[in-house]
């Protein structure tokens, strides 16, 4: 490995700032997927590609690939990315910097005059951000093969177009999807690694700059979830002829909030979110709640975890129902399962961040990631997260470049290892 191997952050930074000015919507950044604001991203990170020589290709569902050539073009290659896109009014940062991440990496290749031996792949996905824009991944789960068919007709709610019709106007294939082509094949990919900020407080509560993933969680998730107890008068009926529908959910939640800190306290990851919770129409002042609506996203990287509080929410419902004399219907049941983390990278990884003298922390991811979709592939895949200020899917995103910095120099380290 090249001594003087260093990830040119300088760079990073240009794009950073670049992707910021031209995507800023007045509040924070817009990069809506397969549209405007994610071009414009693919755009700027392309013509850096090109100035530095790498190899650019994009596939049916518009994934681009900017590849550094190793002198054995017949192994398997390494892949660093991330993507592009961002939710309405998003922070920079989202994404972008597990691309960044990679085109920082190859250009201090470039720049140290290291060739490695096999090659080293920067991905920019496409429409990683689902509940912005659509459902499935279809950037990396398109290039895999496994992107959901139906998922084709889903309207982009700023346009009320499809995802095909998107896909087509930008001049992509989607029937490539449909048919479920693969343009990736696992055999062909040693490892894919996407540096993502973390999108939580846990790093930066605790002052730690890097993270090293687990597990993506799997969820269990209600969406629309029913209350159904009696319209009434508020000042006419007493307590004990009260079937009141708010009053039901609110101890629902606080005693599954009981729960979820009970295996907190146990040391068990998990988080509940109680998303939306409305009355209906006929809700008004001076009437007992008869009916109300809510839905709930579960999660947790163990699947024996997301059974135990599946097996508590219907514990909770039946007693509630009884004693208070409501029922409960859960509509729009999903489920997703958790997809660990490849131990082998993470290990790699940590020897890396442990040689470079960056403090890091073994921690689950709370949401998913494109890595997922590599995972259960069967390609070996890692999650590094930065740490991150102020939260994530807004303006405030505010990762120090400092910590990028840390995390990247991690992953050049790695690459360099493993792709020599």
């Amino acid at each position: 490995m090249a001594t003087n191997l260093r990830p040119d952050i300088a760079l990073a930074q240009r794009l950073f700032d670049a992707l910021r000015e031209t995507t800023f919507d007045g509040v924070g950044v817009t990069r809506e997927a397969y549209g405007r604001g994610e071009e414009i991203a693919h755009a700027l990170v392309r013509a850096e590609a090109e100035k530095l020589g790498l190899e650019i290709s994009v596939d049916f569902a518009g994934n681009m690939y900017m590849t550094l050539p190793g002198t054995d073009r017949s192994l398997p290659r390494i892949i660093l990315g991330s993507h592009l896109d961002s939710v309405p009014q998003g922070g920079n940062y989202d994404g972008a910097a597990g691309v960044l991440c990679g085109m920082a990496v190859v250009a201090g290749m470039r720049q140290a005059g290291f060739t490695p031996t096999r090659d080293v792949t920067v991905m920019a996905i496409r429409a990683e951000e689902g509940g912005a824009w659509f459902n499935g991944f279809p950037g990396s789960r398109g290039a895999l093969g496994s992107f959901p068919p139906e998922n084709l007709a889903i309207l982009r709610p700023d346009t009320g177009l499809s995802l095909e019709h998107h896909m087509r106007e930008l001049g992509f294939d989607p029937e490539a999807l449909r048919q479920g082509r693969q343009h990736i094949l696992p055999e062909t990919v040693a490892a894919y690694v996407e540096l993502h900020i973390e999108q939580g407080p846990v790093l930066d509560a605790e002052e730690i700059p890097m993270g090293l993933v687990t597990a993506l969680p799997g969820n269990r998730r209600v969406r629309r979830g029913l209350v159904r107890g009696e319209w009434n008068h508020s000042g006419a009926t007493p307590r004990a002829y009260r079937h009141d529908a708010a009053l039901a959910l609110a101890e629902f939640a606080h005693r599954l909030d009981l729960f979820w800190g009970g295996l907190e306290a146990e040391g068990v990851p998990l988080v509940i979110t109680f998303c939306t919770i409305e009355t209906s129409d006929q809700a008004g002042f001076g009437k007992v709640p008869g009916e109300i609506s809510f839905s709930l996203d579960v999660r947790a990287p163990e699947i024996a975890t997301l059974d135990r509080a599946y097996a508590e929410i219907d514990r909770l419902i039946a007693e509630i129902s009884a004693a208070r004399g409501v029922s409960f219907a859960l509509e729009g049941r999903q489920a997703s399962m958790p997809t660990p983390m490849d131990a082998k990278l993470r290990e790699a990884l940590r020897q890396s961040a442990e040689a470079m003298g960056i403090a890091h922390k073994i921690m689950p991811s709370g949401g998913g990631h494109d890595a997922a979709a590599f995972a259960q592939a069967g390609i070996p895949a890692m999650m590094v997260f930065v740490r991150n200020q102020n939260g994530s899917h807004t303006p405030l995103e505010d990762m120090r470049m400092e910590d990028f910095a840390a995390a990247t120099a991690a992953i050049t380290h790695w690459c360099a290892k493993a792709a020599a």
